[in-house]
């Protein structure tokens, strides 16, 4: 019997002590370049880097209400300002990227995954 697509991974994909990848592999996919660690430099950009305009975009949408988007163009604009800073340090990419392998390789080392609250949880 042929074993289904599904249970099929390419090899660069299948390598590792937990078949998740080579732990040493440091070479980004389409999607983790252009989806993942996007998301990773806008996460840590917006709760670490610009945390100050976060909090005050915040404060304004909760006193404004239903005209946020109208009575907060000011904070929005600020947060927007801030976090587009971090988005093109070319540094500050580097570190995020770099925090991502080092998670993605302790993954495929031990098959467990990190949680937002840095805790190793079983896939």
């Amino acid at each position: 019997m042929s074993e289904s697509k599904e249970n099929v991974r390419k090899p660069r994909y299948a390598g590792g002590p937990h078949g998740l990848g080579d732990p040493d592999d440091y070479k980004l996919r389409k999607i983790e370049q252009n989806v993942v660690i996007p998301k990773i430099v806008r996460e840590r950009a917006k709760y670490e880097k610009c945390v100050e305009e976060n909090k005050a975009f915040g404060d304004c949408c909760l006193d404004t209400g239903f005209f946020m988007f109208y009575k907060c163009r000011q904070e929005v604009k600020l947060l927007n300002t801030c976090m587009e800073k971090w988005f093109i340090n070319e540094d500050f990419i580097k570190e995020c990227r770099n925090q991502y392998l080092e998670e993605r390789r302790q993954y495929r080392l031990t098959g467990l995954k990190k949680n937002s609250d840095g805790i190793r949880m079983k896939s």
